[in-house]
């Protein structure tokens, strides 16, 4: 049968719409589950079909807020096997944050009471690369791009001061200096995770693997995933 989208195809059967997680563990959980498909090559694309479409066309109630990096090899709703609805997406290069950022964050978390935050990176990061170059040879980058490598410099630094070297070491910093400055720079973020509402978690992506794996957490407890729920591979 043709998939729906497909051309001279009919749309397929109208799938059950899965339950939408109600807490931020049960939203990780669902996002782990989702990767474990992806990587195993066993997707179920669920929320793609037509019936649904129309469904989310009036409103939405995304279960997570992923800020990724815009690398094109980092679509969201294809790594956690997600659909139409399903996730609230922003991205910039190295997933950097500033006001719009934050302000579309506050407004998933806030308005459509998404109860998860996922910064998404992932390994051999190019912004981070290019940080790092800008650094070893004190030579900016020109035009707006630098305003990318200059949010990236404060974790080379704190990489340094711990010693971490090798490139994926320093994504995975930079990953968790991402999600400490969500937390620090939006008190309206802080507020909802600190009233148990939301959470963030910092994740990073293997390009060839397919697989995320987890990096940081605020609370922590968010990745004690429900029982019998799948999680990412290590």
């Amino acid at each position: 049968m043709s998939r729906p989208g497909t051309p001279g195809g009919q749309p397929g059967p109208q799938r059950t719409p899965d339950r939408v997680p109600a807490d931020p563990a049960q939203a990780y959980a669902e996002l782990a589950a989702g990767n474990r498909r992806f990587v195993n090559g066993t997707p179920r694309h669920p929320n793609q079909d037509a019936g649904h479409r129309a469904a989310v066309a009036d409103g939405q109630h995304p279960f997570a807020v992923v800020v990724g990096c815009s690398d094109s090899r980092l679509a969201a709703e294809i790594i956690f096997d997600r659909g139409l609805g399903d996730l609230f997406v922003v991205r910039t290069a190295g997933h950097t944050t500033g006001p719009e950022v934050l302000g579309s964050v506050e407004y998933a978390v806030t308005v459509l009471g998404t109860p998860l935050v996922v910064v998404l990176g992932h390994d051999s990061c190019g912004a981070v690369q290019a940080a790092r170059e800008s650094a070893a040879t004190g030579t900016p980058p020109q035009g707006h791009l630098r305003a990318v490598v200059d949010a990236v410099l404060p974790s080379l630094r704190r990489a340094a001061a711990e010693g971490v070297d090798d490139i994926d070491g320093i994504v995975d910093i930079h990953i968790a200096q991402t999600v400490e400055a969500l937390l620090g720079q939006s008190p309206v973020l802080a507020a909802e995770v600190a009233q148990g509402r939301c959470a963030v978690v910092g994740v990073s992506y293997r390009l060839a693997a397919g697989m995320v794996r987890p990096v940081a957490a605020v609370p922590a407890a968010t990745l004690d995933v429900p029982t019998g729920a799948s999680t990412p591979a290590a």
